[in-house]
């Protein structure tokens, strides 16, 4: 009797998962184009230059750690020749689209997990050529855009966060962890504290320390069912994971958000209206083109502003409003009317203003909200107007430069902007900080 498909036991499809990860991405963005701060300290800034935000392994060897407000270290910075850099975000974001660009060539199944890292599915690869792919993505990467880059790969996302951690570390593994072999996964998570796993926080981990389990190999251990009944099941999910039992998808699918906010604080304090509104104004036309880049619409916009919460010298004040759109709507002109006339409801002059936003509210796809039964002809012809004039508007500031096109209460010289003294050139987006090559 001859077999059918339905007889034949097809053997489990072995997973591999690759993790992607630039090294030190800030301080590394701003050396591939200044190569005399190779070995030489770095330090990166957070907005209005406040704190250090990312540091160079230079940088941290000297004993300056993230989140170190800049003036405290001043003197450590100046005696140790410390390279410092105002957040360049644009300049970030760039770069991280060209390594993701590189990386989707290795994999279609992708997910971009942060600005400098990603996941890549590498299933059906040859096993005996995984550590030859994980150093062929390094290589292309860093020739094609001097970013260095650790990869590591196991037949978990878990796993392969573990590897990748190592790969960071380890001088001898030269960038790259294979951890597909249960014998490399057992030494590795024996040297690995159980903190350190990906998705185990410090609560869960201080927790699992009480019960005795201290590494990652003790965690891999556990017993499932304890793990559940004492944490819950992303925890058990982790344990299996530890296992080499895939349990956590690649999501290759970005959801789009519910909401969007843009808010910064002041450069320096504002204490006009018109500056408030410049801000304000300015922050919502970028909310409006990241709604318009996610094919969103918005049914209502909240502006907020607020003095020095901290403050013991100068009086305090904080308020908010929301205000609902007449339709949903993804047009800056008719989200920005309704902005400033809820800035105008809640500004209160005598303040000391340090920070405004805005936040877009009740977002939906394009193209699926209600059709309205008596329709205003006059609006509705100007609805469609502007279309074509945000595409426009879209399309030139992504060509020349964000805010080369702009809507002329947002100024052209704003006081208020953000401190960033320190700021590299947009090296890679602006055609006047193009580097230039001297024959």
């Amino acid at each position: 009797m001859s077999s059918t498909n339905s007889d034949v036991v097809r053997p489990p499809r072995r997973r591999v998962f690759a993790l992607v990860d630039c090294n030190t991405f800030y301080a590394s963005c701003e050396r591939v184009f200044d190569p005399k701060l190779e070995g030489r300290p770095v330090a990166v800034l957070s907005n209005n230059d406040g704190c250090v935000v990312a540091q160079s392994p230079e940088c941290k060897a000297l004993g300056i750690a993230r989140g170190t407000p800049l003036h405290e270290v001043r003197k450590l910075i100046a005696a140790h020749d410390v390279a410092v850099f105002s957040s360049n975000y644009t300049l970030y974001g760039d770069m991280s689209a060209r390594v993701m660009r590189i990386l989707r060539e290795f994999s279609p199944a992708m997910e971009i997990y942060s600005i400098d890292e990603a996941f890549l599915q590498l299933d059906g690869a040859d096993r005996a050529g995984l550590d030859g792919t994980g150093r062929e993505i390094r290589e292309k990467v860093r020739r094609w855009t001097g970013l260095p880059v650790s990869v590591g790969i196991a037949p978990t996302k878990v796993l392969a966060k573990v590897a990748n951690r190592a790969a960071k570390r380890s001088t001898r593994a030269d960038g790259v962890i294979d951890l597909t072999e249960p014998a490399n996964q057992q030494a590795l998570l024996r040297r690995t504290e159980v903190q350190d796993v990906w998705g185990i926080g410090r609560r869960w981990a201080k927790k699992l320390r009480r019960a005795g389990i201290t590494t990652a190999l003790e965690l891999r251990d556990a017993d499932t069912r304890w793990i559940r009944e004492r944490f819950n099941v992303v925890c058990e999910r982790i344990v299996l994971e530890l296992r080499g039992i895939s349990c956590i998808e690649l999501e290759q699918m970005v959801p789009a958000r519910q909401r969007i906010m843009v808010s910064r604080s002041f450069g320096r304090r504002v204490t006009a209206a018109d500056g408030l509104r410049a801000a304000v104004s300015s922050h919502l036309a970028r909310a409006a083109e990241k709604l318009r880049a996610q094919g969103s619409t918005a049914q209502a916009v909240m502006v907020f502003i607020q003095t020095n919460p901290f403050s013991e010298t100068e009086p305090r004040y904080a308020n908010a409003v929301t205000m609902p759109l007449p339709r949903a709507t993804q047009n800056t002109g008719t989200m920005l009317h309704h902005a400033l006339r809820g800035l105008d409801a809640i500004y209160k002059p005598g303040y000391r203003y340090q920070k405004a936003g805005v936040m877009l509210l009740d977002l939906a796809p394009l193209g699926s909200e209600q059709p309205q039964l008596f329709v205003d002809q006059a609006a509705e012809a100007a609805r469609r107007r502007a279309r074509p004039l945000m595409r426009a508007l879209d399309a030139l500031n992504r060509r020349l430069g964000r805010g080369t096109v702009r809507y002329a209460i947002e100024g052209l010289d704003a006081a208020w902007r953000m401190k960033a003294r320190h700021r590299s050139p947009a090296y890679t987006t602006r055609w006047s900080d193009l580097p230039v090559v001297q024959a």
